[in-house]
């Protein structure tokens, strides 16, 4: 399993104010994010997922969260902390990998989700599988499985912002930007860790 946070910041690490991106919409910026999380077990803060409700992203939803034991989400399940959660990650990227596992049945093709193509920085072998699992915030998140992380897509927005929340720092010698993509307003880097 490979796991690689997701998150859109500004020059000075600001990802959100109040609960939005503090920065005006970026279509290109959402449509990339969409995609790639699609087909793919997602890691994710309890107030995150509430406000992503109508439009959940992922395959599958981990919520880890302290305060509830469940959502009534059918997609989703609640971890209470790092441990369980990537341990439920990595269930669920085995069963992706091959779905007679974890009690898996083996579905027929026209059952199977479809995959989205895969990017080259979701390609590096991983210790257990190749399947990607991605955090996706809020700060608090980030900063809890920050150590944990095989990869970062960060969407590095113009400018500086006012905010509340941040993503965490990371020291950049640990970490090497395998591919980066210029767009109006942003650029995509993918940072892999280096060898630990």
């Amino acid at each position: 399993m490979r796991l690689v946070s997701v998150a859109a910041l500004a020059e000075n690490r600001v990802i959100g104010r109040d609960g939005e991106v503090p920065w005006p919409h970026i279509e290109a910026d959402v449509r990339q994010y969409r995609e790639r999380v699609a087909g793919s077990p997602v890691i994710l803060g309890r107030r995150t997922f509430d406000s992503m409700r109508d439009d959940l992203p992922g395959s599958r939803q981990i919520v880890v969260s302290r305060s509830v034991d469940a959502v009534d989400v059918p997609t989703a399940v609640v971890a209470n902390g790092v441990e369980e959660a990537l341990s439920l990650a990595r269930d669920l990227a085995a069963s992706a990998a091959d779905p007679t596992a974890a009690g898996g049945t083996e579905r027929v093709a026209a059952e199977a989700d479809p995959m989205p193509e895969p990017r080259e920085t979701d390609l590096a072998p991983g210790p257990e599988s190749d399947e990607t699992v991605y955090v996706l915030g809020g700060g608090g998140i980030y900063e809890l499985f920050q150590p944990h992380l095989d990869g970062m897509a960060l969407s590095h927005v113009d400018g500086a912002y006012e905010g509340d929340t941040y993503y965490p720092e990371w020291d950049e010698a640990g970490w090497e930007v395998a591919e980066e993509t210029e767009y109006d307003r942003f650029t995509l880097r993918e940072w892999v860790r280096q060898a630990r």
